[in-house]
């Protein structure tokens, strides 16, 4: 470790070069994460299949590290792969992620195919853009259209990538009432906000090839310094942190897990702690699968078409095939079940029958519109990574998405803030350093009868269902239960969503056997503690 002087800074300058393309060569464990590759609404045909196969076998060579292969896929491969070999030299990439978007055709001899790219700088945050590539039919059958901004945007002849890295001096940090906090004190705090010992900070920068000026920042990392070189301002709220961290230590019996509380009417995070507190941030940056906690906001989509109500009966089997056998917490079964029963008891195959109620799409359009997911990148003033919510790909995805699983990501952040929009109607975006610029989202509003609905499963969940080791709080709690499936014969994740008059709160506990059990006796102490 090294040990820096307080006021000065020790700044680490890595150029990262070149020309085009994305991936450090020979790196192992890269992934693509395919979304479907439909043509868009205002399309004029439908994209060759061959020019969407292209662009998919391009991705996913480019992810792998295989630069060759990329380039070969192209029309210049020889340029291609130097350019994707040199683009993030020096840029401390390791394992990127690329997600196609929806492919449109150009006439009958190309195609448009849009990605989105999360590339992890080592020790910083994810660094998100989006891109796109043409695909054009040749002699030589599809290939991609090599250009300078298919990798991205930004890049051309004249411009390239640099990344700056600084480890700042201890960070003085003040709660939302203006009095210090310390990592003494709050030791979560420690990796979140860079208090007790400095955090590296930093930014990729575009920056001209010849002269090194700066142009502008592609992306930038860490909390940034208070106002003026003083403290760092933010929305912590000393006695609800503390009792988060008391909560986590006291029930996660040393396992890896994650908590947020935010303020219902604001968006505000009181709370944020990690297990191991000190470590890694994964309760703003984890990428979970959010189980049946999820079923919060399909349920809102179900409610808000009018494809349900509380008394409609879904019937609740032990098991649904739906190119995969679904079935239920300890294959559990309610005959005759209403929509009511389903949520509060938690009842997977409910769910995955009513995966025709909705469209294919539909979930993932939701998420944006009124949950304020997949578009805009939030921003809470310190390094987050957004949730995913991609099209399923087929019935059995779309049937698994509906529960909380699939290729669906999220984190306690992301959770907190689907409670809070979910239980009032408006979403509000998370913040937790006052003064950090954040881009406006525009979402609707929940119809107050949906509101309605939600609140009441909620606290039936609480009062008569699967998370009644909340039901001794005082007040309005109401709360859903989730257990997150990592593999088919692996520990679950163990989730917890709830929220009380002020504040809504996510937790995620790893390798547990279910949410109540795990995540529900720390968010029980942390309310009590409050006097909740």
């Amino acid at each position: 470790m090294t040990t820096h002087r307080v006021g000065r800074r020790r700044r680490r300058t890595a150029v990262v070069v070149t020309v085009a393309g994305a991936l450090v060569a020979g790196a192992a464990g890269w992934a693509v994460v395919f979304g479907p590759l439909r043509p868009g609404a205002d399309g004029p045909v439908v994209a060759d299949p061959e020019a969407v196969r292209t662009a998919r076998a391009f991705l996913a060579s480019w992810a792998a590290g295989d630069l060759a292969a990329a380039g070969r896929l192209t029309d210049s491969p020889a340029t291609a792969e130097r350019t994707l070999r040199n683009f993030t030299a020096g840029l401390e990439i390791a394992k990127p992620v690329f997600t196609p978007g929806a492919a449109r055709a150009d006439g009958e001899s190309g195609a448009t195919v849009p990605y989105t790219a999360k590339m992890p700088v080592a020790g910083l945050g994810t660094w998100s853009y989006g891109s796109k590539m043409g695909v054009s039919r040749t002699e030589a059958g599809w290939r991609v259209r090599w250009e300078w901004g298919l990798v991205h945007p930004e890049l051309s002849e004249k411009q390239k990538f640099q990344l700056v890295e600084e480890e700042s001096a201890e960070l003085a940090a003040v709660d939302r009432d203006g009095r210090a906090i310390s990592a003494a004190d709050h030791p979560s705090l420690a990796a979140v906000l860079g208090l007790g010992g400095g955090r590296p900070r930093g930014e990729v920068r575009v920056v001209d090839r010849v002269t090194g000026e700066v142009r502008s920042t592609a992306v930038r990392f860490g909390p940034a310094a208070g106002a003026g070189g003083g403290p760092l301002r933010t929305t912590i709220d000393a006695r609800a942190q503390r009792a988060a961290e008391r909560a986590l230590a006291r029930h996660t019996e040393g396992r890896q897990a994650g908590l947020v509380a935010l303020r219902i009417d604001s968006g505000e995070v009181v709370a944020v702690a990690n297990g191991p507190a000190g470590g890694f941030n994964r309760a703003f940056q984890g990428t979970y699968a959010p189980g049946s906690t999820w079923k919060v906001l399909t349920s809102a989509a179900l409610l808000e078409k009018g494809a349900v109500t509380p008394s409609t009966v879904v019937d609740c089997p032990k098991y649904l095939t739906v190119g995969k056998q679904f079935h239920n917490v300890e294959t559990s079964e309610i005959r005759g079940a209403t929509f009511r029963e389903d949520f509060i008891h938690s009842c997977n195959t409910a769910f995955v029958a009513l995966r025709g109620k909705l469209g294919d799409g539909e979930v993932t359009a939701f998420a944006k519109e009124y949950f304020g997911i997949g578009g805009r990148e939030w921003r809470t003033g310190v390094g987050s990574v957004d949730a995913e919510v991609p099209v399923p790909g087929d019935e059995t995805e779309k049937a698994a998405a509906l529960f909380g699983q699939g290729r669906l990501r999220t984190n306690p952040l992301t959770m907190a803030s689907v409670t809070a929009t979910a239980v009032s109607g408006t979403f509000r975006q998370p913040l937790l350093v006052k003064g950090t610029e954040q881009e406006r989202i525009e979402t609707r509003k929940l119809p107050e009868r949906v509101v309605g609905q939600l609140r009441a499963l909620m606290r039936d969940t609480v009062t008569d269902g699967s998370a009644k080791v909340l039901a001794g709080l005082r007040g309005e709690v109401g709360a859903k239960t989730g257990t997150a499936e990592v593999t088919e014969d692996g520990n679950n994740n163990g989730w917890l969503v709830a929220y009380d008059g002020e504040i809504a709160v996510a937790c995620v506990v790893e390798g547990a056997a279910n949410g109540s059990g795990s995540a529900g006796p720390v968010i029980r102490d942390m309310l009590a503690e409050l006097g909740r």
